[in-house]
């Protein structure tokens, strides 16, 4: 996004507007560099900080926007900043892609590294490797490694450290490059939570996808690029922008920009163990690295402590057991088995949870008797 906005604002002779969304909740907000970016820049600078009522109040907007039951958390500031921006224009720019063309997420930066370091140690040893880092809490982890963030180099620094390992605990027990990248993405083995599922084929499950040619990283990337990008990425920005008649533009899936991506050596992208290095380098040209180097945060928001504070009753009345076992799409028992360990503080397993509540809470639209395609 940094990029995009620094080269509009190049070739822009007045103050282009950059909208933004912070929250108050540590390890969330990246509103601040957000805005000492745009300050460098020169931009007509909009922020918005989100309260839980302000999530609470768009949650029921949710299964109108997306028509289906649409799982990722952060569709709610997605949905916030557009109706943000609309107030102020009708077309908006994102820098959405950079990361799947570029090699910028987290998991392509340490994926291949960890593979050829785990890859080693026998399946078995790494099952009991993985029982003991999921033997601490992820706060406590946090609390453990806070302390050691200073003083490692900048790319091992990263927010919310406990989750992290606890993440990468789960795919430990990986045999290959892609089953570890499956575990990456994957939040719930589906026989496990939907009664009678059957997954249909996918490239990321069964169906064949001819990569020839590509190391493991292209690999993730390539599939990130037909999978997560179209499926979930661009479907989340573009529903929640079109809800509030937003138009929204890519300027990084312009063809010429991802044929150009492709055919750069992927030394170009990560080095270093660091993603986008050549998108760094553009940026380098318009902003200071002390206002861009910082561990790689997404596009979050505290669902773990909102769903624990002022969407606990919300939440509750949608994973009632007894409303779960009536409906008769999940199994129950590992749906109220997270819910109560992230009550308790012991795990944090909002993605886990907030798939279920977007599809109760989509069910629940439908129910109604309100047209919702």
């Amino acid at each position: 996004s940094s990029t995009v906005v620094a080269l509009m604002q190049e070739q822009s002779n007045r103050s282009i507007k950059t909208f933004t969304i912070g929250f108050s909740e540590e390890g969330y907000n990246e509103a601040v560099h957000a805005k000492a970016v745009a300050q460098h820049l020169g931009t007509d600078h909009t922020e918005l900080y989100v309260t839980p009522q302000q999530a609470l109040d768009a949650i029921p907007k949710l299964p109108m926007l997306y028509s289906e039951p649409f799982s990722d958390s952060s569709q709610i500031p997605t949905f916030l900043v557009s109706q943000l921006a609309r107030q102020h224009v009708t077309v908006s720019l994102s820098g959405d892609a950079g990361d799947e063309l570029f090699a910028g997420y987290n998991r392509y930066v340490q994926g291949h590294s960890r593979w050829n370091m785990v890859s080693r140690i026998p399946v078995a040893m790494r099952r009991v490797m993985a029982v003991s880092v999921q033997a601490i809490s992820p706060n406590r982890w946090n609390n453990l490694l806070e302390p050691l963030q200073p003083i490692l180099p900048s790319t091992l620094r990263m927010a919310n450290v406990g989750e992290k390992l606890h993440k990468a605990a789960g795919v430990l027990g990986a045999r290959t490059i892609d089953e570890l990248y499956l575990g990456l993405v994957t939040h719930w083995e589906p026989e496990n939570l939907v009664l009678g599922a059957t997954e249909p084929l996918t490239y990321l499950r069964g169906k064949t996808l001819p990569l020839t040619g590509l190391d493991d990283v292209q690999r993730m990337m390539a599939l990130d690029a037909i999978t997560y990008l179209p499926d979930d990425i661009l479907v989340k920005v573009d529903r929640a922008a079109m809800g509030v008649s937003l138009e929204t533009r890519v300027p990084f899936l312009d063809h010429r920009v991802v044929e150009f991506a492709w055919q750069l050596p992927q030394h170009m992208k990560l080095r270093g163990g660091v993603g986008k290095w050549a998108l760094r380098q553009v940026l380098y040209r318009h902003v200071p690295k002390d206002l861009i180097e910082r561990p790689k945060m997404g596009f979050g928001v505290p669902i773990d402590s909102w769903l624990r504070g002022p969407l606990r009753g919300w939440a509750e009345s949608l994973l009632n057991e007894s409303r779960l076992q009536q409906d008769g799409y999940f199994n129950p028992a590992p749906i109220r088995q997270k819910w109560a360990e992230h009550l308790s503080g012991k795990r944090n397993w909002q993605y886990h949870l907030w798939d279920v509540l977007m599809f109760q809470a989509w069910l629940d639209r439908q129910a109604l008797g309100v047209n919702i395609s």
